[in-house]
């Protein structure tokens, strides 16, 4: 599996449509300060789910949406598209190429797009479970999860190794398991309720 290209439009300093091909081998992107590396990887990390802002270098998601300059108008929706070759099958996914892209609007509503076929949040993180990448995956380093390695408290690093030793996926899915558990008991302590007052009633009509 590899990052195969990077598509942005509107997206930070990106206002026009920049295409951004990684070819095989090590690449590095390198230019002056201010000219936008950081936000690359802004809208690499954006594009695989992550929802907090401040993670971004912003107050609210809104704001990664370019917001215009001297010479262009701000846009109104931000939409960043990766495109990921998936030859080895590291992904639980049939196709050999799986495209991603997710998409904002100064409206508030957003998109996740899979294939051309519109999907969850949840299908983006359960499709890079256990894989190195995704949002909170360790593939891309930045300098608060460095602090959490080097951390005193265990449960700060616990989070990376998880990942790393490939259990986040079911962490994830017992959760999900114990919430559904949770809702079903309560929904028959108010079934059991409406059983014990229905036969309060039949008894009543009897007697």
């Amino acid at each position: 599996m590899r990052l195969k290209k990077l598509d942005i439009v509107g997206f930070k300093s990106f206002a026009e449509r920049t295409h951004i091909h990684l070819v095989d081998g090590v690449t590095a992107i390198v230019g002056p300060n201010g000219c936008g590396k950081t936000n690359i990887l802004d809208a690499l990390r954006w594009v695989m789910g992550e929802q907090r802002p401040t993670l971004l270098r912003g107050g609210k998601m809104e704001d990664v949406i370019f917001n215009g300059s001297q010479t262009m108008k701000s846009q109104g929706m931000a939409e960043v598209t990766l495109t990921i070759e998936n030859a080895h099958g590291v992904l639980p996914s049939e196709y050999d190429e799986l495209q991603l892209t997710r998409r904002l609007f100064r409206s508030g509503e957003s998109e996740y797009i899979l294939n051309k076929t519109v999907c969850r949040l949840r299908d983006i993180t359960d499709l890079f479970a256990d894989t190195g990448m995704g949002a909170n995956a360790y593939s891309v380093i930045q300098q608060h999860m460095i602090d959490a390695l080097i951390s005193d408290k265990t449960e700060d690093r616990r989070i990376l190794f998880e990942e790393a030793a490939g259990i986040t996926k079911y962490k994830q899915r017992k959760r999900a398991a114990m919430r559904k558990l949770e809702t079903t008991e309560n929904d028959l302590k108010r079934l059991s309720d409406i059983v014990s007052e229905v036969k309060t009633q039949v008894n009543s009509l009897n007697r």
